[in-house]
């Protein structure tokens, strides 16, 4: 039964996960803030609130049972290894991706006039929530010997500091709130991608949920989207100051 559960859970997290893969791809390539990016971007938002909520049911099952939802993986990785890699990681994955989406969802949400309201209790206790599991993952990892769990800890540790100091001006500039929209659903999008080539890649091959190759593909894309858009915003920006009045 916790199998068939699990099993479950994976099938929906692989539709909502591959649906907002795809939704993706239109609000960061297409043209800006008209009706078809609202839509693709609440789609691919509310897509990322599922699916990293789905990962987080996951990797409880694994901390329960980690043979028992990973029988094909048994004897050739200790309980300790799956609980590590598949429920600890995969937890604190689960964790920054609906913080990420949240987060850069209330970011356009209160653009206007209402900072105070990104201030929400769920909003902070997901930074809170995220630092936790960001520091339980990195103990978690030294208990195992697994460096590539330090990774994924100073990701979501970085990320918890800067939406905190977004979250604490009280004076944001105007387009403070874009680029933080930008960086945390692009930063989803990292995300989701990085699932399906890094913790996807266990039924084909599991030695390559470890490769760091897997994890940095989509990280170093991802960190390049967002520093074009930040360059894009900064350059909107200059022109509007230097424009005739």
């Amino acid at each position: 039964m916790e199998l068939l559960l699990f099993h479950g859970l994976i099938a929906a997290h692989i539709v909502t996960g591959a649906t907002g893969a795809v939704a993706f791809w239109v609000p960061v390539l297409g043209r800006k803030g008209g009706a078809n990016h609202r839509w693709w971007g609440r789609l691919f938002n509310r897509c990322m609130l599922v699916t990293g909520s789905l990962a987080m049911c996951m990797a409880t099952l694994t901390l329960i049972d980690p043979i028992g939802t990973h029988p094909h993986l048994e004897g050739r990785f200790e309980p300790a290894f799956l609980r590590g890699i598949f429920g600890w990681m995969m937890l604190t994955t689960g964790v920054l991706t609906v913080n990420l989406a949240w987060y850069g969802w209330l970011a356009v949400l209160n653009k206007r006039g209402g900072h105070a309201r990104n201030r929400t209790p769920l909003n902070l206790g997901l930074q809170f929530a995220l630092l936790l599991a960001s520091l339980n993952c990195s103990f978690q990892g030294w208990l195992i010997g697994q460096p590539l769990m330090h990774g994924i800890a100073i990701v979501g540790v970085a990320t918890v500091v800067t939406n905190m100091r977004f979250l604490r001006s009280e004076s944001p500039g105007p387009t403070y709130w874009l680029k933080e929209h930008v960086k945390a659903l692009v930063g989803a999008g990292i995300s989701v991608y990085t699932a399906f080539m890094a913790f996807g890649s266990v039924r084909v091959l599991p030695e390559l949920a470890l490769n760091p190759v897997m994890w940095a593909i989509p990280c170093a894309t991802g960190i390049a989207i967002i520093l074009w858009h930040w360059r894009a915003v900064d350059r909107q920006s200059a022109a509007r100051r230097t424009a005739p009045a």
